[in-house]
């Protein structure tokens, strides 16, 4: 059960002010992301850290059109929400999916502790950005587009300070940010631990949102994994059947060399995976349609060529150089 309200629950507002004030004027901010995101708080966004309203909300047509915004992003994250819920609903957290201005427009939680997170403004609608909550999980995850954490009272708001928000960016099939998964709990008794676990589930359930999204926008190609590179995971490209590379996530194109944000220029396989990776991916890839085609023309050599566009002695040739039997 999440922890509720109490009546120290702005014990001390000036202190943590204060702290809060004293960080910013030492000129911390140029060496800590913390205070940097503190200072923004303050000095860009002119917000009081003891500032008690509770968050903005968008109205119920407000909230309709931003799901309908990201619906591709709602469609491939549900799956991965579910598990992550399955994972830490239990241990009083909920799960938020947020979009790109950091509003949470899909979320899971224990229905018992729903009056509570959402008395906190943890509920769709909610406006989360720096711009409205100062420094918190998914706000300060969409200015700084990495995994983080904003723990208790490093949140900007003294009433915030009860919560712990573990929130990870979430980029599309183009390698464009697209949203935030966020994991947010107002329990007194979640320990270091038990947030570092949070954070790894976290970040396992953003890469499958994003695989899922990407699998989706790319449903009619081969998906090919790139190789991981420095300890980061692999990335995926996209291929189409003139073995062109027509997409690739974000993890592949820092990989690969290639700009994330926009459209990938179709461009030979062979080139951007180096020979020797993509003539293995590329050959099992083709292995896999002829193989299809035969199954589907019943072993008729004549049907299943016509059926590629191509001629029965060229089928001939493929199969041969793939040993398949016809």
């Amino acid at each position: 059960m999440a922890a509720r309200r109490n009546s120290d629950e702005w014990a001390n507002p000036r202190h943590h002010a204060a702290r809060v004030e004293a960080a910013i004027a030492s000129g911390q901010a140029a060496r800590s992301a913390l205070v940097a995101s503190w200072r923004r708080s303050s000095r860009l966004h002119h917000l009081d850290p003891g500032g008690r309203h509770a968050p903005m909300r968008l109205s119920e047509a407000e909230l309709r059109a931003a799901r309908e915004r990201i619906a591709p992003l709602l469609c491939a994250a549900r799956g991965a929400m579910d598990r992550l819920y399955q994972a830490v609903g239990t241990a009083g957290c909920c799960v938020l999916l947020a979009d790109g201005d950091g509003v949470p427009v899909d979320r899971r939680g224990t229905p018992a502790d729903d009056a509570t997170f959402d008395s906190w403004g943890l509920w769709t609608g909610a406006l989360w950005s720096e711009e409205h909550e100062g420094t918190n999980g998914i706000g300060t995850c969409v200015v700084e587009q990495r995994p983080l954490t904003i723990d208790r009272d490093q949140h900007f708001f003294t009433r915030n300070t009860l919560l712990s928000c573990t929130a990870v960016p979430i980029y599309d099939h183009d390698g464009r940010f697209a949203g935030v998964l966020d994991v947010s709990s107002c329990r007194a008794d979640r320990t270091d631990a038990f947030a570092s676990l949070i954070a790894l589930a976290a970040g396992e359930a953003a890469r499958r949102i994003e695989a899922d999204l990407f699998r989706n926008a790319f449903a009619h190609a081969r998906i090919v994994l790139t190789p991981a590179i420095d300890g980061q995971c692999g990335g995926l490209v996209a291929v189409d059947a003139d073995d062109l590379v027509i997409g690739a996530t974000r993890s592949a194109r820092i990989g690969l060399g290639i700009a994330p944000g926009r459209p990938l220029q179709p461009v030979p396989a062979a080139d951007l995976l180096g020979g020797d990776i993509a003539h293995d991916h590329l050959a099992r890839g083709q292995r896999a349609v002829l193989q299809r085609a035969l199954l589907r023309a019943g072993g008729n050599v004549s049907a299943a060529a016509k059926a590629l566009g191509v001629s029965r002695a060229t089928l001939h040739r493929k199969l041969n150089r793939f040993g398949l039997n016809h």
